[in-house]
């Protein structure tokens, strides 16, 4: 991982679930990675798409948090990645974006999303769509 990965295990219960941040903009990625922690979950943020392509095997995250801007690679590239690699199809993805336009949103679902949030993100919507989506999960595995 390159000096600008951020890997965050203060609060990081052997039950908790991991979550990867893909955010660019620092003020955004902090906001969301202090509320995660606090909320209990295991959380390993980046800055950009090369970053994520290399946190993505070794953290082994149970839910990715995803920006479509990025400053390399655009979140909708790295989505088709994801569906293509049978390791990591099954990870759910809630893309966190300021594109709020309708085509982006389709795009992102269309391209294998679970959620799709607007920025400013509404912190308890948030919350609920992560626990709905570890929720799924769980019950993908049973």
């Amino acid at each position: 991982m390159s000096t600008q990965t951020q890997l965050t295990k203060q609060h990081c219960p052997a039950h908790s679930a991991r979550i990867l941040l893909v955010e660019d903009n620092s003020t955004n990625r902090l906001l969301l990675l202090d509320y995660l922690t606090h909320m209990g979950y295991c959380v390993s943020s980046v800055v950009c798409g090369r970053d994520f392509l290399t946190a993505l095997p070794q953290f082994q995250p149970h839910l990715v948090l995803l920006d479509i801007k990025l400053p390399d690679i655009d979140g909708y590239s790295l989505l088709q990645q994801m569906r293509q690699n049978e390791t990591w199809c099954k990870i759910p993805v809630v893309v966190v974006s300021a594109c709020a336009f309708k085509s982006d949103q389709q795009r992102a679902l269309g391209l294998g999303a679970r959620r799709y949030l607007v920025k400013p993100i509404d912190l308890a919507a948030l919350h609920r769509a992560i626990i709905e989506e570890l929720w799924h999960l769980q019950d993908d595995r049973s």
